[in-house]
């Protein structure tokens, strides 16, 4: 390690853990106060320290708790209050995500990573923490007709991987096939095959819920994934939304939604074979969806708003 990052972590220890002065670890270190602040700073920045926020009171609140005893799930509740715009839901929300992501992957895991509109949050809010033998794993597919997607679905992917030091694993394929034998025929692709042996092993996994009718639009709803005349199909089953692509009705059914077999992300019988998944909700109007995923057994954990969680638990 090189002299600067011994220092910034001498700095940090005495600093964080033994609870010296900036003026004492000057002296100790033999160096200026000012030096002291701008290594306190950098390995702040570096990830060599997390500074964390005790769970929030509303975590405990009644509603967060009905939520938690009917799924069997931890409820992590974030206080936004009534009158609070959406973009102040999905900042604070995805705050909170990013922080619980944070406190939860370790070292030589397997990460499992959705992408959307509350990813792209998310990913913003990631603090940078050094990591060992991580692997960040796409989650469902990303293209479509008119667009790649790869520049959006990449962006998410490889700024969480960065944060972790971790290598990615792309999942080059549509998020909805037009055909299921042309799905068939891909999930036997060598290139693919090794994609869905990850998704299979992952230890972690975070996503957020599309819905059909959310305050916020989805992006697989607005952005060329299905047509006008598909997406009449959809809610003529009785889809309200997705996770990971796979499409959900309110009482969390969704073997017998047709478009299902052209999805290409984990199933939420596939979800419930990894150890820790966090769904992150930061919008009231989503509450259908939220409710179907939550009935589908998708989360170990929700991260959303008290608006939302009251929404959701109106509807039981």
């Amino acid at each position: 390690m090189s002299d600067r990052y011994e220092q910034m972590y001498d700095a940090a220890m005495r600093y964080y853990i033994q609870g010296e002065t900036m003026d004492t670890i000057a002296r100790g270190l033999g160096v200026s106060r000012s030096s002291v602040s701008r290594l306190l700073s950098q390995a702040r920045a570096r990830g060599l320290v997390r500074i964390e926020l005790a769970e929030h009171s509303g975590s405990r609140s009644p509603v967060a708790l009905k939520l938690s005893e009917h799924f069997g799930i931890e409820v992590h509740l974030v206080n936004v209050g009534e009158g609070a715009r959406l973009n102040a839901r999905f900042e604070r929300v995805s705050r909170h995500a990013a922080t619980l992501l944070n406190s939860v992957v370790a070292d030589d895991q397997l990460v499992g990573v959705a992408w959307g509109v509350t990813m792209t949050h998310i990913a913003r809010y990631v603090e940078p923490r050094p990591l060992t033998g991580v692997t960040i794993v796409q989650m469902n597919g990303s293209t479509n007709r008119f667009d790649s997607a790869s520049p959006y679905v990449g962006a998410i992917m490889q700024s969480i991987g960065e944060k972790y030091g971790a290598r990615v694993a792309l999942f080059p394929v549509p998020a909805f096939f037009d055909y299921p034998d042309t799905k068939s025929a891909m999930w036997r692709e060598r290139s693919i095959m090794r994609v869905l042996d990850l998704q299979r092993r992952l230890d972690v996994a975070i996503f957020g819920v599309g819905s059909l009718h959310g305050g916020v639009p989805s992006h697989v709803y607005t952005a060329g994934y299905l047509d006008s005349d598909e997406l009449a199909v959809i809610e003529r089953q009785g889809a309200v939304g997705d996770v990971c692509t796979v499409l959900l009705r309110e009482d969390g059914s969704y073997n017998d939604i047709a478009f299902n077999d052209r999805a290409t992300g984990l199933t939420p019988r596939e979800l419930q074979k990894v150890p820790r998944r966090i769904c992150v909700v930061p919008d009231p109007r989503r509450a259908p969806a939220l409710l179907g995923a939550l009935r589908a057994g998708v989360a170990t954990d929700l991260v959303c708003d008290d608006m939302t969680a009251r929404a959701v638990a109106d509807r039981l």
